[in-house]
């Protein structure tokens, strides 16, 4: 299973191929609402790609013959990832400290935690940043939910992050994932992707540790 998965993960541009030959493309745009919205929307689905899926189907929209439209498929995916969060950081909101008050086997304390302490060191644009920090990125709204963020300001950076994140990934997928040695090494591009998106979350913490020991 964890096999299949990892393949899944470093060959999601033949895995889309196949899909979207099977689903068409109509329901294609449907399965990635979802898969996008359950990323960003449910904290037990922090595992769903995001950025390397994004970057695969800007470059499968781009590919010879393709039936999906890039336009169409951006505003789905942007509305996805909208709506995701305001779910999430309402969820957060009504139902955040309920959920925490008891250990359960479906949430991991320590994403939990970093996420938090992340929110502590940049405020309110956490929910803009994290957009682009896999993991932080489920997390994220909902804690801004149980810290009760001002509804306004989440709404701003939610749909900024959106925006910004799904058009920019998608954008980059349409413009190099076609390349001829980019396509023919898709999987070291995926690792590139994941392995640059947790460069930010480590040194962060790396400097926040050190600061706190130096107050010490």
């Amino acid at each position: 299973m964890i096999h299949q998965m990892i393949d899944i993960f470093l060959h999601l541009d033949v895995h889309l191929n196949l899909i979207l030959g099977a689903l068409g493309p109509y329901a294609m745009y449907g399965l990635l609402f979802a898969i996008i919205f359950c990323e960003t929307g449910l904290i037990i689905t922090p595992f769903l790609p995001g950025d390397s899926l994004l970057f695969a189907l800007g470059a499968l929209c781009m590919s010879e013959g393709s039936p999906l439209s890039l336009w169409i498929l951006m505003v789905t995916l942007i509305l996805a990832a909208i709506l995701g969060d305001a779910t999430n950081f309402w969820v957060g909101k009504k139902l955040g400290n309920q959920i925490l008050s008891k250990k359960r086997f479906w949430i991991n304390e320590d994403h939990i935690s970093k996420t938090k302490q992340f929110f502590q060191l940049h405020g309110g644009k956490t929910i803009f940043l994290a957009r682009f920090l896999p993991i932080f990125r489920t997390y994220a709204p909902f804690v801004a939910g149980v810290s009760f963020m001002n509804e306004t300001k989440f709404r701003y950076y939610n749909a900024l992050g959106g925006i910004t994140w799904v058009s920019s990934f998608l954008g980059l997928g349409a413009f190099f994932g076609n390349i001829p040695v980019i396509k023919e090494r898709f999987h070291y591009v995926v690792l590139g992707i994941i392995a640059v998106s947790f460069i930010p979350v480590v040194a962060g913490f790396i400097l926040n540790r050190r600061k706190n020991s130096s107050s010490n």
